[in-house]
């Protein structure tokens, strides 16, 4: 049993790692243990529950307040480089490869090779990894691409760094995109359908 019990804990030390509950004082999670199995628990269900609550929205804003911060920050640096341009909307973009076909449109379908990834150089997506382009609607993606892909013409690569306004917003995506993040796009238009 001792094997046992120690791998749950180890099972709930991972799981409170992920949730980035990592400063919390253990001595304290290990007696509410100990209370709750001997049914003399130090709050109410409801106490305990508004607590968690309550910490997790804390810990919330401060994560959105540094990746709201931190990407500002890259792009305002970011915009001094050589080679980037910054767009009214706050889109900016670096050409690596000027094209010469087609100029899509906001309403076509494009193909693209492309690899997206956070300010921090974590890739969170990318076709080439996959072996094979994406084909898409330019309305049906983010709005940094909608408009990036515009200018481009095919055959073209641009590097795009789009602030979370233009990206994934408040919310972010999935498990590899945070809420508020900046992201940073290698894009190649392969063909305007």
């Amino acid at each position: 049993m001792d094997k046992v019990s120690y791998a749950l804990g180890m099972s709930i030390g991972h799981q409170l790692q992920q949730m980035n509950a990592t400063e919390l004082n253990v001595d304290d999670f290990a007696q509410a243990v100990k209370d709750v199995f001997a049914g003399q628990a130090a709050l109410t269900d409801g106490e305990a529950q508004t607590a968690v609550q309550t910490f997790f929205e804390q810990k919330a804003e401060e994560q959105a307040k540094e990746a709201k911060s931190s990407g500002a920050d890259f792009l305002a640096e970011n915009g001094k480089k050589e080679g980037v341009v910054t767009l009214p909307s706050g889109l900016q973009y670096q050409v690596l490869r000027e094209g010469n076909g087609k100029q899509p449109s906001a309403t076509d379908q494009v193909e693209c090779h492309y690899e997206g990834m956070l300010i921090n150089g974590q890739v969170f997506d990318s076709s080439y990894q996959r072996g094979e382009t994406a084909t898409f609607g330019l309305n049906q993606v983010i709005a940094g691409w909608t408009e990036g892909l515009q200018l481009m013409q095919e055959g073209a690569k641009y590097r795009f760094f789009i602030p979370y306004t233009l990206g994934y917003g408040e919310r972010g995506a999935g498990q590899s995109i945070p809420p508020y993040a900046t992201l940073i796009f290698d894009v190649e238009l392969i063909k305007v359908k």
